[in-house]
């Protein structure tokens, strides 16, 4: 899949940005894991290497337990590392349609064209808008969100 990096920043906030909009009580979540994760520095500096050839992208609702693990996580690894992570946000579920997972607004429409099904979910992107990797939920293959990060970028290098 390719993606147009300059849509993508114009739908999206910035994972501060995002973590600063989220209501109570749900914003607490969030900022205590920030405030109480340590992110594995060696991983943090060798993600530093590779910070200006990618983007995240993720998908995130406030009311997520995955997201309040794992979106904090990627504040950090964007502040340690100058990685640019970028956050589409307010998806809601669609309980009334038998087609649809997502409801439509206030889900973004690229909750479509990105195929997420569950949340959060993480696209790892080069310059170019290409997905190099992505992580759904949590990560699968390292222990650490910034581990799988870091292992996607480099099969894809």
């Amino acid at each position: 899949m390719n993606s147009d990096l300059s849509e993508v920043r114009r739908k999206t906030v910035s994972v501060n940005q995002y973590i600063d909009r989220i209501n109570q009580p749900f914003r607490q979540k969030f900022l205590t894991r920030k405030r109480t994760y340590r992110l594995k520095q060696e991983t943090a500096n060798e993600l530093k290497k590779f910070a200006n050839g990618y983007v995240i992208v993720a998908f995130s609702a406030e009311w997520c337990k995955d997201c309040a693990a794992n979106i904090p996580v990627l504040a950090l690894v964007s502040e340690a590392t100058g990685l640019e992570v970028r956050i589409f946000r307010n998806l809601k579920k669609d309980p009334l349609s038998h087609t649809r997972k997502w409801r439509i607004p206030p889900s973004p429409p690229e909750v479509e064209t990105f195929h997420v099904d569950k949340i959060p979910h993480i696209t790892i992107l080069d310059k170019k808008g290409n997905e190099i990797g992505k992580i759904i939920e949590n990560p699968q293959e390292k222990p650490t969100l910034e581990e799988e990060l870091l292992k996607i970028i480099l099969e894809k290098k």
